[in-house]
């Protein structure tokens, strides 16, 4: 018996969500130099947010520019098959990459999707606005009932 899909078969995930102090757009290649320089800046900062913590993303030790762009085609290809999500969060008049926002399914059986989310360590500040914005994104717009997204202070 096959498994269930992700998403429903008449599910449209949306291609955008624009909020004041950023935006989302499906994360491809083309984001690949602005998203290396973002999360290679911010390691740290990163592995420090919830849903990282304890997790072997980021790799401590980078990687280079050439395996990023494959990571990035590989979120791109789970989108197009819709068996994952992955938005980059851009700044709000720009190309920049600020953060990521990744969503899968859970791997317990007690949630529909697996929410994670981070920003660069410079705008560490976004960090709770983003938890919000795309909290009520999920709620209003996609069709999960029960979303694991680490809550955030702020």
């Amino acid at each position: 018996m096959a498994e269930d899909p992700f998403v429903p078969t008449g599910f449209e995930p949306p291609r955008e969500l624009v909020a004041p102090r950023f935006r989302l757009v499906p994360l491809g290649e083309e984001h690949n130099a602005s998203d290396h320089a973002a999360w290679t800046s911010s390691i740290e900062h990163i592995a420090a947010t919830p849903g990282f913590v304890g997790r072997d993303w980021p790799p401590t030790g980078g990687m280079s520019l050439e395996r990023n762009r494959e990571d990035l085609a590989g979120h791109a290809r789970d989108f197009a098959d819709r068996t994952g999500f992955t938005y980059t969060v851009l700044a709000p008049r720009s190309d920049e990459v600020i953060g990521c926002v990744y969503i899968y399914p859970a791997k317990d059986d007690e949630h529909d999707a697996r929410v994670r989310s981070w920003v660069r360590a410079d705008v560490a500040e976004l960090d709770a606005r983003l938890h919000a914005a795309v909290s009520a994104w999920l709620a209003d717009r996609w069709p999960f009932e029960r979303v694991l997204y680490d809550d955030r202070a702020g």
